[in-house]
């Protein structure tokens, strides 16, 4: 497991194009569309002119608890949807996500604390579904 202060995440033995289709499923699988695809690789090339590996910011929401978190509190709408970045690496794939609770520790909302566990979880487990 790949850990940080804002993100976790795993190494997995797979080619950069099969680990987001995989991940997209096991984000899917719990729950979360994906909203948006930045393919940074292709973003640098054509605004900075430089090249970079092959590295998708995937912007995953769930509906329910997305709903939840803005009855909540309006603005937290600045931070959403959860990102989940899947880049190539040495022999494989990375996948890591943004902490929920880490992203809400910022809005003192208390009802935010229990939708950004719920969502940590989910989260969790979609990693933990993809290949070792």
């Amino acid at each position: 497991m790949q850990n940080n202060a804002y993100g976790f995440g795993k190494k997995i033995p797979l080619p950069y194009l099969e680990a987001i289709e995989k991940t997209k499923a096991a984000l899917k699988e719990q729950g979360f569309g994906i909203l948006t695809e930045i393919d940074m690789k292709k973003t640098l090339k054509e605004k900075r002119g430089v090249d970079f590996r092959p590295y998708i910011i995937l912007g995953a929401c769930n509906p329910p608890l997305a709903h939840q978190a803005l009855t909540a509190e309006l603005d937290v709408g600045l931070l959403l949807p959860c990102n989940v970045i899947v880049y190539e690496d040495e022999g494989g794939s990375m996948v890591k996500v943004m902490d929920p609770e880490a992203a809400l520790s910022v809005v003192d909302v208390p009802e935010l604390a229990d939708m950004a566990k719920n969502a940590k979880s989910l989260l969790q487990k979609a990693i933990d579904s993809l290949p070792d």
